[in-house]
Protein backbone atom coordinates (compact mmCIF):
# COMPACT_ATOMS: atom_id res chain seq x y z
CA UNK A 1 0.00 0.00 0.00
CA UNK A 2 1.01 3.33 -1.03
CA UNK A 3 0.31 7.26 0.04
CA UNK A 4 -1.94 8.51 -3.11
CA UNK A 5 -2.20 12.13 -1.78
CA UNK A 6 0.16 13.07 1.57
CA UNK A 7 -2.62 15.99 1.72
CA UNK A 8 -5.52 13.95 2.39
CA UNK A 9 -3.30 11.75 4.35
CA UNK A 10 -1.77 14.12 7.06
CA UNK A 11 -5.30 16.24 6.81
CA UNK A 12 -7.07 12.97 7.69
CA UNK A 13 -4.69 12.39 10.43
CA UNK A 14 -5.02 15.81 12.04
CA UNK A 15 -9.00 15.46 11.76
CA UNK A 16 -8.60 11.92 13.57
CA UNK A 17 -6.19 13.28 16.41
CA UNK A 18 -8.57 16.27 17.09
CA UNK A 19 -11.43 13.94 17.18
CA UNK A 20 -10.00 11.81 19.98
CA UNK A 21 -8.89 14.83 21.59
CA UNK A 22 -12.61 16.12 21.68
CA UNK A 23 -14.15 13.00 22.87
CA UNK A 24 -11.76 12.73 25.27
CA UNK A 25 -11.82 15.55 26.86
CA UNK A 26 -15.91 16.06 26.62
CA UNK A 27 -15.37 12.91 28.83
CA UNK A 28 -14.57 15.25 31.96
CA UNK A 29 -18.10 16.64 31.97
CA UNK A 30 -21.42 14.66 32.29
CA UNK A 31 -22.37 13.33 28.74
CA UNK A 32 -25.54 11.57 29.79
CA UNK A 33 -27.54 9.99 27.27
CA UNK A 34 -30.29 10.86 24.45
CA UNK A 35 -32.88 11.57 26.35
CA UNK A 36 -31.14 13.32 28.83
CA UNK A 37 -28.45 15.13 27.64
CA UNK A 38 -25.16 16.74 29.56
CA UNK A 39 -22.72 19.26 28.37
CA UNK A 40 -20.32 16.30 27.33
CA UNK A 41 -22.89 14.80 24.69
CA UNK A 42 -22.50 17.18 22.10
CA UNK A 43 -18.79 17.33 22.14
CA UNK A 44 -18.11 13.55 22.48
CA UNK A 45 -20.41 13.00 19.38
CA UNK A 46 -18.94 15.87 17.55
CA UNK A 47 -15.31 14.51 18.55
CA UNK A 48 -16.18 10.75 17.12
CA UNK A 49 -17.82 11.93 14.02
CA UNK A 50 -14.97 14.39 13.14
CA UNK A 51 -12.42 11.09 14.00
CA UNK A 52 -14.39 8.81 12.43
CA UNK A 53 -14.30 11.57 9.35
CA UNK A 54 -10.47 11.70 9.63
CA UNK A 55 -10.16 7.73 8.96
CA UNK A 56 -11.97 7.73 6.12
CA UNK A 57 -10.32 10.49 4.57
CA UNK A 58 -7.04 8.77 5.79
CA UNK A 59 -8.31 5.22 3.96
CA UNK A 60 -9.09 7.18 1.15
CA UNK A 61 -5.43 9.03 0.19
CA UNK A 62 -4.01 4.63 0.61
CA UNK A 63 -3.82 2.66 -1.95
CA UNK A 64 -2.36 1.53 -5.23
CA UNK A 65 -1.38 4.98 -6.84
CA UNK A 66 -0.35 5.30 -10.46
CA UNK A 67 2.10 8.19 -10.96
CA UNK A 68 2.70 11.00 -8.08
CA UNK A 69 0.24 12.04 -5.92
CA UNK A 70 -0.50 15.25 -4.33
CA UNK A 71 2.42 16.74 -2.48
CA UNK A 72 2.03 19.12 0.73
CA UNK A 73 3.06 22.36 -0.06
CA UNK A 74 5.26 25.25 1.61
CA UNK A 75 3.32 26.61 4.69
CA UNK A 76 1.60 29.89 4.11
CA UNK A 77 2.85 31.68 6.70
CA UNK A 78 1.38 35.02 5.62
CA UNK A 79 -2.07 33.66 6.34
CA UNK A 80 -1.62 32.09 9.05
CA UNK A 81 0.22 34.88 11.11
CA UNK A 82 -2.57 37.14 10.08
CA UNK A 83 -5.46 34.89 11.00
CA UNK A 84 -3.99 34.02 14.10
CA UNK A 85 -3.14 37.62 15.28
CA UNK A 86 -6.59 37.90 14.58
CA UNK A 87 -8.31 36.09 16.93
CA UNK A 88 -5.70 36.68 19.53
CA UNK A 89 -6.33 40.58 19.05
CA UNK A 90 -9.96 39.76 19.19
CA UNK A 91 -9.52 37.82 22.82
CA UNK A 92 -7.71 40.95 24.02
CA UNK A 93 -9.93 43.75 22.82
CA UNK A 94 -12.82 41.87 23.92
CA UNK A 95 -12.20 40.81 27.70
CA UNK A 96 -8.92 43.26 27.87
CA UNK A 97 -6.27 42.31 30.09
CA UNK A 98 -6.18 44.30 33.55
CA UNK A 99 -2.32 42.97 34.61
CA UNK A 100 -1.09 45.33 31.20
CA UNK A 101 -4.02 48.04 31.94
CA UNK A 102 -5.95 47.27 28.57
CA UNK A 103 -9.50 47.81 29.25
CA UNK A 104 -12.46 45.75 27.27
CA UNK A 105 -13.25 47.54 24.04
CA UNK A 106 -16.50 45.38 23.74
CA UNK A 107 -17.68 42.98 20.68
CA UNK A 108 -18.16 45.62 18.53
CA UNK A 109 -14.61 46.83 18.47
CA UNK A 110 -13.32 43.58 18.58
CA UNK A 111 -14.97 42.13 15.38
CA UNK A 112 -13.85 45.24 13.42
CA UNK A 113 -10.38 44.56 14.26
CA UNK A 114 -10.70 40.85 13.90
CA UNK A 115 -12.33 41.41 10.27
CA UNK A 116 -9.75 44.22 8.87
CA UNK A 117 -6.68 41.99 10.86
CA UNK A 118 -7.94 38.75 9.25
CA UNK A 119 -8.78 40.35 5.81
CA UNK A 120 -4.90 41.49 5.70
CA UNK A 121 -4.39 37.75 4.61
CA UNK A 122 -5.41 37.36 1.50
CA UNK A 123 -4.04 38.64 -1.40
CA UNK A 124 -6.81 40.98 -1.94
CA UNK A 125 -7.67 44.02 0.27
CA UNK A 126 -10.77 45.90 -0.26
CA UNK A 127 -11.26 48.27 2.63
CA UNK A 128 -14.95 48.66 1.47
CA UNK A 129 -15.61 45.25 1.52
CA UNK A 130 -13.99 44.73 4.95
CA UNK A 131 -16.50 47.52 5.92
CA UNK A 132 -19.68 46.03 4.85
CA UNK A 133 -18.58 42.35 6.84
CA UNK A 134 -17.54 44.17 9.84
CA UNK A 135 -20.60 45.91 10.24
CA UNK A 136 -22.92 43.08 8.69
CA UNK A 137 -20.64 40.31 11.48
CA UNK A 138 -20.76 42.85 14.24
CA UNK A 139 -25.03 43.71 13.52
CA UNK A 140 -25.24 40.25 13.79
CA UNK A 141 -23.43 38.70 16.84
CA UNK A 142 -24.94 41.81 18.50
CA UNK A 143 -28.61 40.39 17.38
CA UNK A 144 -27.66 36.68 17.99
CA UNK A 145 -25.54 36.47 21.71
CA UNK A 146 -26.44 40.13 23.47
CA UNK A 147 -30.75 39.97 22.13
CA UNK A 148 -31.31 36.57 21.85
CA UNK A 149 -29.07 34.65 23.75
CA UNK A 150 -28.64 37.33 26.44
CA UNK A 151 -25.00 36.71 27.16
CA UNK A 152 -22.84 39.29 29.40
CA UNK A 153 -20.07 40.52 28.56
CA UNK A 154 -18.97 43.89 26.97
CA UNK A 155 -20.71 45.10 23.70
CA UNK A 156 -18.98 48.87 23.83
CA UNK A 157 -16.01 50.21 25.12
CA UNK A 158 -15.68 50.64 29.03
CA UNK A 159 -14.73 54.16 28.18
CA UNK A 160 -17.67 54.55 26.42
CA UNK A 161 -20.28 53.09 28.31
CA UNK A 162 -18.73 53.83 32.00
Amino acid sequence: MQIKSQKDFVSGLMFTAIGVAFAIGSTTYTVGEGARMGPGYFPLLLGVVLGVLGLVIVGQSLGTAEGEGERIGAWAWKPLGFVLAANCVFGILLGGIPRLRIPPMGLIVAIYALTYIASLAGDEFDAKEVAILSTVLAAGSYLAFVMLLKLQFPVWPTFITG
